[in-house]
This record gives structure tokens, C-alpha cells and sequence, in this order.
């Protein structure tokens, strides 16, 4: 069964186009009008509200390393290429820069909803994936830490299934999660009175 894809509602939303004065500045701006965006244009770097936009259109002809206030690869909203030039190059350096669909030059009148609808997919499932690898990545340094801490509990003459269990007691007796009390551990900042009443 296919999952249905909600269609976003594009009216009042905020459209920067990062392209030097050109015919396919007008072309986009009057399709992007019609659907209902607000939109503004600059060249060559984004101007500083442009942090607050909801799509960014860039000239992927003749785009350059530096030219977004982010980190490579890693913009803060959709990103749409506008490509006249398919050389190999020229779409590579587009999807380093972060691109999430494209409009082919020249630009005419249609076009600009299906790459805004494509670029928003495709920005929400990587900031999705973004936030589970993130959340993967700290559950795993908590179960390092974790076993970091029972072997230094264990390090005392205790056995792992006994230094797992005082490791359960000290997360109780301080109210705080197991894995902070084995953050806790392992950074030594148990006091004196915890270690004497749990040896």
C-alpha cells in the first residue's frame, strides 16, 4: 500500500533567488508569484535575511564553494538548482551544495510548484534521517559509557553483573537516568560518601 504524501499549502511562503540579473530571474519570480510565494532575488551571496527563507533557488552555472553562510552540504531550508549547463561538474558541485531538486534553464512557465513540492520531500526526509542517525549515534555512546562505567565499578572487586547492579542502585539513589550515572561514573565525579557506601 503507498503511503500518501501531504501537498503543502506554498501561499505566503518565503522564495530567494540566488542568480545574477537574467531572464530567468523574471521567468521564476512570475511562476513563483502565481503559486502565491513571496520572493526576492540577489547576487552573487544570499542576502542576510535570506536565513529566514523557506526555499532557496540557486545558479548552479555559475555557483562557487563559499557562497552559502552554512556548511557545505548542510542548508537550513529546501534548495533548488537551477541548472543550464549538465555538464558533470557543474551537478556535482550542486548536490554538494545541497540541492534537493532542479529546474532546467531556460526557464518558462511551469515547473517551479513540482520542484518546490520535490525540494521540501527531499529536505524533510534528510533532516528526518539526520535526527535518527544523531539519536543512533548518542544511544551508542551511552551504551559505551555505560560499559565503561560497570568496568570501572568492576575494577573494584565486584564481578560485571554485580557492578551493573550497584550501577542501577547509585542511578537510583541519585535519581537520574543509568547512562547518566554512568556518565557520572566514568567522568569520576561520583563523592567520596558514593563510593564508601556502594564498594
Amino acid at each position: 500500500m503507498r503511503r500518501g504524501v501531504r501537498i503543502q499549502n506554498l501561499g505566503g511562503a518565503r522564495a530567494v533567488i540566488l542568480h545574477r540579473p537574467h531572464p530567468v530571474v523574471q521567468a521564476l519570480t512570475r511562476q513563483l508569484a502565481a503559486i502565491g510565494l513571496q520572493v526576492s532575488s540577489c547576487w552573487p551571496e544570499l542576502e542576510p535575511g535570506a536565513l529566514a527563507a523557506d526555499f532557496v533557488f540557486f545558479d548552479a552555472d555559475m555557483g562557487h564553494d563559499g557562497q552559502f553562510p552554512w556548511k557545505a552540504g548542510d542548508p537550513p531550508m529546501p534548495m533548488i538548482a537551477l541548472i543550464g549547463s549538465e555538464a558533470p561538474g557543474r551537478i556535482e558541485w550542486s548536490l554538494q551544495a545541497g540541492a534537493h531538486a532542479q529546474l532546467l534553464k531556460p526557464i518558462g512557465d511551469s515547473g517551479a510548484y513540482s520542484a518546490l513540492l520535490i525540494a521540501r520531500s527531499a529536505f524533510d526526509a534528510h533532516r528526518a534521517l539526520s535526527a535518527e542517525i544523531a539519536d543512533l549515534r548518542q544511544r551508542i555512546e551511552a551504551r559505551q559509557t555505560v560499559v565503561q562505567a560497570v568496568a570501572r565499578l568492576a575494577a573494584r572487586g565486584k564481578d560485571e553483573s554485580a557492578a551493573y547492579a550497584q550501577l542501577r542502585q547509585l542511578a537510583m539513589a541519585w535519581r537520574i537516568s543509568i547512562e547518566e550515572a554512568a556518565s557520572r561514573i566514568v567522568a569520576g565525579r561520583e563523592g567520596p560518601d558514593d563510593r564508601r557506601d556502594h564498594r
